[in-house]
């Protein structure tokens, strides 16, 4: 699969015939708000059988060539813009498909052994009926390994919207998440309808996650966590909650997700998840956190002094990276989850956690600021498809910040009012995909179902393998 980028005096009939693809299979895979208006700027996601590689320090063409077991050629006509005697790290190629013509008496199973593959993974790569349904002559596409990773996705839609949400993209699901259930400062648990979502999740393989959280869109918490995080008694009713939830209900994990904790609870909150840990194990249930983005361990204030990079990494099976938020809805405008500012936190992270232990949040909405920014204003929040159409109404160009790897706009409107527009798209998504590959992560985590983004889901199928328990 393939980003272009709108260049001026493109047409959907132009990049299907450069492509040698349909116009409907483009339209199809971006979900165009308005198929014959392309914006200058804008990302569109091209169909096609090749594999992307990030280049890397040292590689030549003759080098990549023989990884992948095509001839330097065939690489060069599938990137013609590429210099062959200067190939810059951390550049995406596109690497042609390997091609396989069946011989008579050949099976499918013959031909997976063959190339270390699955019959699976080629039926699902060619489109077959059935693993039968070859002859000889026939010229098979053969996938290439791809990273295997875990994916989590939050939301906090109403039961049934989140039931649909996870319907449609839960088959790229490892865990979900229903958000959240509240805790009290007597240790219980305020009731959350999650049954159709829980059920859902069920009908598509994802492992539910039960999140419990001490804030709200009205308060932050600290003192509702702090009732309970400094009181053994109801340390261990809370977690007596957790279990009755999850017993109940079939939850087979807890995310923790304590914000703005007072500093002097930091330790009373590490007691917590082992004290969790310790409970919660014994029964078979693994135990996650939700961690502020810090950059260092001497990083101070109220979102992030108790959150203990070392000691949460040290418990908890794995973390979720909140790595997102810079472009908050009170303040500026700005991207929101930057890669620049994403990477430093990774950077710190993998110090003291074990990748295998650290999920990379990502967020998967939009932005629209009025401008200029006036103190106590808030930002309209929607989703990465809805950034397009409004562009796509007010005819914007479409910008590309290189530094924090995240597209906007800026446009007028119909009272004269400015706006600017942070969202995400297909280049941002692969931006935040080959820093989890990277530092070989554990997975990504989205924050959150509800936002329409089919960019980012055929991305993400086309970069990795969804691994389901």
């Amino acid at each position: 699969m393939r980003i272009h980028v709108v260049q001026q005096g493109d047409t959907l009939w132009k990049l299907a015939n450069l492509y040698y693809t349909s116009m409907n299979a483009i339209v199809q895979l971006n979900q165009l708000p308005n198929p014959q208006s392309l914006l200058i700027g804008q990302a569109i996601l091209i169909p096609d059988t090749t594999t992307p590689h990030i280049i890397q320090f040292g590689e030549t063409l003759w080098s990549i060539a023989s990884a992948y077991g095509v001839s330097i050629q065939s690489i060069q006509q599938a990137n013609p813009a590429i210099n062959p005697y200067n190939l810059i790290p951390g550049t995406t190629i596109y690497i042609p498909p390997r091609l396989h013509m069946v011989q008579p008496g050949e099976a499918l199973w013959q031909i997976a052994a063959y190339y270390g593959t699955t019959t699976e993974a080629i039926v699902k790569q060619n489109g077959l009926r059935s693993p039968d349904n070859i002859y000889p002559g026939m010229m098979l596409i053969i996938p290439r390994p791809k990273p295997s990773i875990e994916v989590n996705a939050y939301s906090y839609q109403q039961d049934a919207n989140g039931a649909d949400s996870v319907n449609a993209v839960g088959n790229l699901l490892t865990y979900f998440t229903p958000f959240s259930y509240m805790i009290k400062e007597d240790g219980t648990l305020e009731p959350f309808a999650d049954e159709l979502m829980l059920s859902a999740a069920k009908s598509k393989q994802a492992v539910p996650m039960l999140a419990i959280s001490n804030f709200s869109s009205t308060s932050t918490g600290s003192n509702l966590a702090h009732a309970i995080l400094s009181n053994q008694e109801l340390k261990e009713k809370l977690i007596d909650s957790c279990i009755k939830v999850m017993d109940e209900k079939g939850y087979r994990g807890l995310n923790i997700d304590f914000e703005y904790v007072l500093p002097e609870d930091r330790e009373n909150y590490n007691e917590f998840l082992q004290l969790a840990v310790n409970r919660l194990h014994e029964k078979g249930y693994f135990v996650s956190t939700a961690l502020a983005p810090k950059t260092g361990s001497e990083q101070e204030g109220l979102l992030y002094t108790a959150h203990d990079y070392e000691a949460h990494g040290r418990i908890v099976d794995f973390v979720i990276l909140m790595t997102y938020e810079w472009g908050w809805r009170g303040g500026p405008p700005q991207a929101i989850s930057p890669i620049n500012q994403i990477r430093r936190v990774v950077e710190y992270a993998v110090t003291i956690i074990p990748p295998e232990k650290i999920f990379l949040g990502f967020q998967i909405y939009a932005r629209d600021w009025k401008v200029p920014h006036v103190e106590g204003a808030i930002a309209e929040t929607f989703s990465p498809q809805e950034a397009i159409r409004r562009a796509t109404q007010y005819k914007a160009e479409i910008l590309y910040d290189e530094t924090a790897q995240s597209p906007f706009f800026r446009y007028v409107d119909q009272n004269g009012q400015a706006h600017e527009v942070w969202f995400e798209d297909a280049r941002s998504a692969a931006a935040k995909f080959k820093l989890a590959i990277e530092y070989k992560l554990r997975g990504i985590s989205y924050w959150a179902l509800g936002y329409p983004f089919p960019q980012n889901w055929a991305l993400l199928n086309d970069y990795f393998n969804i691994i389901k328990l």
